[in-house]
């Protein structure tokens, strides 16, 4: 059973809210989860304390068992300082689709 630590949607149309929660991978994103270990709501300003609140201890817990956390929620435990994140790099994706797909038919 792999094991990911991801945000859940809650909230209404257009005024979305997550739950950070444990949950085995094959289970759909707003489903069944293992664990609720926090919050995040995007509508508030960046340096409300309110935007994020995660318990600490739990997610260290989880991460000790080997738990993988999302995209997202590696964003968050990199500005706490819990895990490092590593720097993505994507050179193709500034090339504009017509020349990527030009080039792929010239290497075949």
């Amino acid at each position: 059973m792999s094991v990911v630590i991801r945000l859940a949607r809650a909230g209404t149309k257009k005024r979305p809210f997550y739950h950070v929660v444990v949950a085995d991978s094959r289970f759909p994103r707003d489903g069944r989860f293992i664990e609720r270990l926090g919050y995040f709501n995007p509508l508030l300003p960046k340096d409300n304390e309110a935007r994020l609140k995660l318990d600490m201890e739990q997610v260290k817990a989880w991460l000790a068992k080997g738990a993988q956390p999302s995209d997202r929620v590696m964003r968050f435990l990199d500005a706490a300082g819990v895990k490092k994140r590593t720097a993505r790099n994507n050179p193709e994706k500034a090339v504009p689709r017509k020349e990527r797909k030009a080039a792929a038919e010239a290497a075949k």
